[in-house]
C-alpha cells in the first residue's frame, strides 16, 4: 500500500490540519516510509512466539477489589462554597 499526495491532503482536511503543498509531498514520502516498515514486520515468523506484555517476567501488583467509599468525601468538598454532610449545596435551578 502507498499513500499519494492526494490521500495526504484528504487526510489532512479530514484531521483539520492546514498543510502545503511542500508539506503534503514531504508526508507522503514519510508515510510511505513508515508503511514500508510495517510491510517488513508482517513478514518475521512468529508462529512459536508466545505473545507478551512487556520484554521482563513480571506479575501485575494486585490489590483487593472492595468496595469503600474512598474516605475523601470532606477533603472533595472543603473548597466548596456550600456544603451540608459531605454534599454539594447547589441553588435550585428548575422552577
Amino acid at each position: 500500500m502507498s499513500v499519494d499526495l492526494h490521500t495526504v491532503k484528504r487526510v489532512a482536511r479530514l484531521a483539520r490540519i492546514a498543510v502545503s503543498e511542500e508539506e503534503a509531498g514531504r508526508m507522503a514520502g514519510e508515510l510511505n516510509a513508515i508503511l514500508g516498515f510495517v510491510e517488513q514486520l508482517s513478514e518475521v515468523d512468529v508462529t512459536d512466539v508466545e505473545p507478551m506484555t512487556s520484554v521482563t517476567l513480571m506479575e501485575m501488583k494486585k490489590r483487593q477489589d472492595v468496595v469503600t467509599d474512598g474516605a475523601k468525601a470532606s477533603d472533595i468538598v472543603a473548597n466548596a462554597p456550600a456544603t451540608e454532610e459531605n454534599f454539594f449545596l447547589v441553588p435550585k435551578v428548575v422552577e
